[in-house]
């Protein structure tokens, strides 16, 4: 029987080293990764050994040995490969000399000469008879397990160390739109993972958190981004259909997830089934005057279901702004503003135009029109969306149907180029 490794054990693994195990798959997702590590035990004893720094991005209780039935495991700290050199001769590098010193303690790089002093050097001064590992002055932690008998299975883990995330890019120009979207892969640990079978996953998917390993990741962004060696097949992403509200996609070929790296691979080129530039606000309902400008707004539709990640917006080749986008269903809406337009100015006005006051002489009903005057210094005219919310116990806009606590008017005109134009809406706000 399977058996999950106990969840008050200290934080763990977040890729293997294994000799004899075969290539990693990976399940990535949004901001954690299951990494799924074949091995194969000759005897009754299975070791993993990893960095520290990489054991403390794996979530606390995720680890499953599957396959395999173990009656314990063990986890300790083992010392880093510089420990094993204390009281050995090593070189120190005095600007153009090197002389051989003795190792006293690798944690402080104290060291002595052949004069029996002792003081404490730089780790990028010394050199070695053999060439050092990766992280040498790291410590790394090894679990043991126990096992009645020899046998194969798969070794399973969450880790924060590895994510994806897609980046869109519209294009657009007065001859239209179009939309691409880039993956980039994030391996945030010192180990590359050899991968086998990919699958990524857009969606809303919670786990355990880590706050290690969430600081771990904002590091990521500051790596060189890594491209797939030319000597191998560039994986290509396709899409595999919905799963329980996410999406997954899956990699086409194995590759190769070098340490401290993020893999960019081409992603999505969804269709728009519908693109559009306006001047627009949101606001609330007041009484008062107020006057300012509108915002550069778009409204897209495309023909796929867009994960959420950061959107880039060119026109005509230039950048003109960057917005995030949501999750997105197939056919969904998505407006977003990049700032504001100082060619078109606002100004609105609320003018009471009715009042209902009931015996004791309080106001249960007012009646309100709503003008918003606009005036464009563009050469083309441009059409202008109004969103303004207004609270209240019932909400009359104009002729629709009453609702209740709040309502919501949209106001939509076009605004000739280099012109003036105005437009109201009447609201009623029923509080008896």
């Amino acid at each position: 029987m399977t058996k999950a490794f106990p969840a008050v054990l200290p934080a763990l693994a977040a890729a293997l080293a294994l000799g004899s195990a075969g290539a990693t798959d990976l399940r990535i997702y949004p901001s954690f990764t299951e990494v799924r590590q074949p091995v194969t035990a000759t005897g009754t004893s299975l070791n993993v050994t990893l960095p520290q720094s990489a054991w403390e991005s794996v979530l606390p209780g995720s680890l499953d040995l599957e396959g395999l039935p173990f009656s314990s495991a063990a986890q300790t700290l083992q010392s880093n490969w510089l420990s094993g050199l204390e009281g050995q001769t090593v070189f120190l590098r005095r600007g153009d000399t090197t002389e051989p010193v003795t190792l006293v303690r690798a944690r402080d790089l104290l060291v002595k000469d052949a004069q029996g002093r002792f003081f404490n050097v730089r780790f990028e001064d010394l050199s070695f008879s053999a060439a050092p590992p990766l992280n040498p002055q790291s410590p790394s932690q090894t679990l043991t397990y126990t096992l009645p008998r020899a046998g194969a299975g798969t070794l399973t883990y969450l880790t924060r160390a590895v994510t994806w995330s897609p980046r869109y890019t519209l294009n657009a120009s007065s001859a239209g739109a179009n939309l691409t979207a880039l993956a980039d892969l994030r391996n945030t640990t010192d180990l590359a993972y050899d991968v086998q079978n990919t699958e990524l996953y857009a969606g809303d998917v919670t786990v355990q958190a880590n706050p290690q390993a969430e600081a771990a990741g904002f590091a990521a962004d500051m790596v060189m981004r890594a491209v797939p060696s030319a000597a191998a097949p560039v994986p290509k992403i396709q899409s595999q259909g919905e799963l329980r509200g996410l999406t997954r996609y899956d990699l086409t070929t194995p590759f190769t997830l070098p340490a401290n790296s993020v893999i960019t691979l081409p992603f999505l080129t969804p269709k728009l089934s519908r693109f559009e530039r306006y001047a627009g606000l949101e606001t609330y309902f007041g009484t008062g005057t107020r006057t300012g400008t509108l915002n550069r707004s778009y409204r897209l539709e495309a023909d796929q279901r867009l994960p959420a990640g950061p959107l880039t917006v060119r026109e005509d080749g230039r950048l003109v702004g960057q917005t995030t986008l949501p999750d997105t269903r197939k056919g969904g809406t998505i407006d977003f503003s990049l700032g504001e337009d100082p060619d078109i100015e606002y100004t609105r006005t609320a003018a009471q135009t009715a009042q209902v006051k009931d015996a004791n002489g309080n106001v249960t009903k007012t009646t309100y029109r709503v003008t918003y005057a606009f005036e464009s210094s563009k050469d083309r005219a441009v059409r202008a969306e109004i969103t303004e919310r207004i609270g209240g116990r019932v909400i009359i806009i104009d002729t629709s149907a009453p609702v209740r606590n709040q309502g919501t008017a949209n106001l939509r005109v076009d605004v000739p180029a280099k012109g003036k134009i105005s437009k109201s809406f009447t609201v009623v706000i029923d509080n008896s």
